[in-house]
């Protein structure tokens, strides 16, 4: 596992995504300026936990698809479902 270029795209991803850029959020009185909440994801040394979800070894065929898609630049796509706009 390539951690540098991990931690390399997912900076470029959070840019893309428009990380420290507050967006407009209407409400019933007007509107407000919100941060996107990140998505947490740690490495260890064997394996991944994203949110608070389970630990994922790097073996298991969901987490190594996951990486690729960073690593080739991409938004995961075990993620589209639950974000179809993006994070």
């Amino acid at each position: 596992i390539d951690f540098d270029l991990i931690l390399e795209k997912v900076k470029d991803l959070n840019v893309l995504a428009g990380e420290g850029i507050a967006q407009i959020e209407h409400t019933p009185r007007g509107a407000r300026l919100r941060q996107p909440e990140p998505l947490p994801l740690t490495l260890y040394q064997n394996g991944i936990v994203m949110f608070d979800g389970p630990f994922r070894p790097y073996e298991d065929p969901s987490t190594q698809q996951c990486l690729q898609d960073i690593m080739d630049g991409y938004f995961p796509s075990e993620l589209q479902k639950r974000y179809p706009e993006g994070i």
